[in-house]
């Protein structure tokens, strides 16, 4: 599997490599206000791919964060109820204590 993985990631970077070098022209992004960057248009997509992929993880993390702690308290509660299953057992398998008379 290891093999199949890295075997297409370097099938995907040779792909986008190829891209970068087929469109290496430069293009202007007009922004508000006046302002224009300039850049190879390889290096723009790249740039938002990676502010994209930045952004998507900063949306996640909240959920991430609060799922963990969930798990967390889930797993105490679990703890708990095993440690109380398995003390029920103990009593059920020792069975109950004879009661002792005295006198007769």
């Amino acid at each position: 599997m290891k093999l199949v993985t890295r075997v297409f990631a370097i099938f995907l970077f040779l792909l986008f490599f190829g891209f970068a070098l087929k469109n290496a022209h430069e293009v202007t992004l007009r922004l508000f206000f006046g302002n224009e960057w300039r850049m190879p248009l390889a290096l723009l997509l790249l740039a938002f791919f990676l502010m994209g992929a930045f952004l998507g993880v900063l949306a996640v993390t909240p959920t991430i964060i609060r799922k963990r702690r969930e798990l967390t308290k889930r797993r105490k509660e679990l703890e708990a109820l095993q440690e109380d299953r398995d003390a029920l057992q103990a009593r059920l398998t020792h069975g109950p204590q004879p009661d002792v008379v005295i006198g007769n």
